[in-house]
């Protein structure tokens, strides 16, 4: 487990102190690098271009213009989720998007997460939790490999809590962040509400496949009354303007529903 820890030994050094965005970037860099090694990532090139261009379209219009390159990957497991990590780095499961209906809904999804990075709330659970012995992992929450040994390798990553749930606070912060960050980028808001919704329903008729959101994502009725509600702010005529699909989106998802079965975790 060392070579795990020191790699991001810089941890450490966060409790009382800022921390500066050279600092968040290369903490980020470092624990993508381990992500990347430790989940299934999908290769395709069609897919991460498609993600790419649609991240970024929404991440370079945000106040965080100190980042200087934002990244998505899209996660090759049928779980449903999607978490970012500290200077830029997003990640969306491969089964989340296999639910999206439409560009705007997957572009919600984004919008949130881009908005925990711009909130820093990863940096500020980082502060306040620095040195306990935070038993949550990425990859247990996503993909449910605790038991395996890329689960147990994630385990205690720099006795951290960032990928621990964040409060409702945070995610409230998000979703506000989220629909300003769609509404730039010219994409309509009305899929953040959907996504919830969608997530809700299979929650009443299939829970197993969609609790890795919810362990990690408070989400309620209460939520969706919220996002809707801030919606409505908006000009009318300012949400007409706004995309909702693209044939190019159905084509990506088309593309990510060919790819081969996402692997099953194997076992010790």
């Amino acid at each position: 487990m060392n070579r795990y820890v020191a790699g991001i030994a810089l941890v450490v050094t966060l409790t009382g102190c800022g921390v500066s965005t050279q600092q968040e970037v290369e903490m980020g860099a470092q624990y993508s690098q381990q992500i990347n090694q430790q989940l299934p990532i999908v290769n395709d090139p069609e897919v991460n271009r498609y993600i790419n261009l649609l991240g970024d379209s929404i991440a370079r219009l945000t106040s965080r213009t100190d980042i200087p390159d934002w990244k998505f990957y899209v996660v090759d497991s049928k779980e449903v989720n999607a978490f970012a990590v500290p200077g830029g780095y997003i990640y969306v499961n491969r089964g989340l998007i296999e639910r999206t209906q439409r560009m705007d809904q997957l572009a919600g999804v984004l919008g949130h997460e881009i908005g925990h990075v711009v909130q820093r709330h990863s940096i500020k659970q980082m502060q306040q939790q620095q040195g306990a012995n935070v038993g949550v992992t990425l990859a247990c929450v996503l993909t449910r490999i605790c038991d395996t040994q890329t689960g147990q390798a994630a385990i205690q990553v720099g006795g951290t809590a960032l990928f621990a749930k964040f409060s409702r606070g945070d995610e409230a912060e998000a979703d506000a962040e989220g629909i300003k960050n769609v509404v730039r980028a010219g994409i309509s808001p009305n899929g953040i509400p959907e996504m919830f919704q969608i997530l809700l329903n299979e929650r009443e008729s299939n829970p197993s496949s969609v609790e890795g959101w919810f362990s990690t994502h408070p989400l309620e009725e209460d939520r969706i009354a919220s996002t809707r509600a801030q919606i409505a702010q908006i000009s009318p005529s300012v949400l007409r303007t706004l995309s909702t699909d693209s044939q190019r989106y159905q084509s990506f998802k088309q593309r990510v529903r060919s790819l081969p079965p996402s692997p099953t975790p194997r076992r010790q």
